[in-house]
């Protein structure tokens, strides 16, 4: 089916699609390393082409995370063409296509299975600077934390399910936030040398933060009371829509992490749900803040100072909530 779309002849690759291919040839700038990331997931939104942009969106991310830039994508597609229409199917690749040509990669192939459940994503191959990157490891004490999208589409996508009856506006919020890339992100990294950084993704905001903690040797206090809450999420977690992963995440999180005395429970929830294509956390030193912040906002995204990153000590808890 890929073949049926338009594809523009590119230099980066060395065959054509159109000739059905088992493979693709790509021709590698010089100079640059491989970053290398995949992802599938299935529907969180019931526009099908909505749902292939936010699919791509999502794989895509990781290689924004390390400061690369995608390069190739190929598709990775489960779908039940035996009950539902090649339609849809058409309508979730044409939404990926389209977010890996605004990404400025190519894409190169891909791969369909016959299943009984939807689910799409992508292997995506980019380019990084061998030389300025970021990492899980890369957090220093005196970092600041600068957050990039809102928090709460985990929770948003269950009440969407449960049928609320405000679904097309949930839905829209979702496809909103959800299919934005993390494009700026990837580029306030590779110009700033930003050294520790990483998306929000499965394992929520406190999940992911306490990945950076450990493999950085240190600790971050993250400040409740400026995560940027998705006003309609606080709503329905506060009504009990956590979905099961969010859960998960804060029980797996919890003998590492220290919260406030006093503190709205439907919040503390949200730092552990479970994002689909969530933003990026960049750990900034404070000499680079302004430049920054200046570049998230003019691409339109978040800059929002979420917390700080302190030397660990003697108490175990690597994510202090404030």
């Amino acid at each position: 089916m890929l073949a049926s779309f338009k594809v523009l002849k590119d230099d980066r690759l060395l065959n054509n699609l159109a000739d059905y291919e088992d493979a693709a040839i790509v021709r590698f700038p010089a100079g640059k390393a491989m970053v290398q990331s995949v992802d599938i997931l299935t529907p969180i939104v019931n526009n099908p082409y909505w749902f292939g942009q936010i699919a791509a969106a999502n794989s895509l991310s990781d290689v924004y995370a390390m400061g690369g830039e995608p390069y190739t994508a190929m598709n990775i597609v489960c779908f039940p063409i035996h009950k539902m229409g090649r339609d849809i199917l058409k309508e979730i690749l044409a939404g990926g296509m389209d977010k890996v040509r605004e990404s400025g990669a190519v894409m190169a192939g891909g791969h369909s299975i016959r299943d009984e459940e939807i689910k799409y994503g992508l292997s995506v191959t980019g380019t990084i600077d061998p030389e300025k990157f970021a990492s899980n490891n890369g957090l220093k004490p005196g970092d600041h934390l600068l957050l990039t999208k809102p928090i709460g589409t985990g929770v948003l996508s269950t009440a969407l399910k449960a049928g609320v009856k405000e679904s097309a506006k949930i839905e829209e919020l979702i496809y909103a936030w959800g299919s934005r890339l993390n494009k700026a992100g990837g580029k306030a990294i590779e110009q700033l040398g930003l050294k520790g950084a990483t998306d929000i993704t499965g394992f929520g905001l406190g999940g992911h933060l306490l990945e950076l903690a450990r493999a950085s040797g240190v600790s971050i206090e993250l400040w409740l009371r400026d995560i940027p809450f998705i006003d309609e999420a606080v709503k329905f977690a506060g009504m009990g829509f956590m979905p099961g992963g969010s859960a998960a995440n804060k029980k797996f999180c919890q003998s590492s992490v220290t919260l406030p005395d006093k503190a709205d429970s439907a919040l503390i929830d949200l730092v552990f749900d479970a994002q689909t294509s969530g933003g990026l956390v960049l750990a900034v030193p404070q000499p680079q803040m302004a430049q920054a912040q200046e570049m998230l906002l003019e691409a339109g995204d978040l800059a929002v100072h979420i917390g700080q990153v302190v030397a660990a000590d003697s108490s175990g808890a690597k994510l202090r909530i404030i």
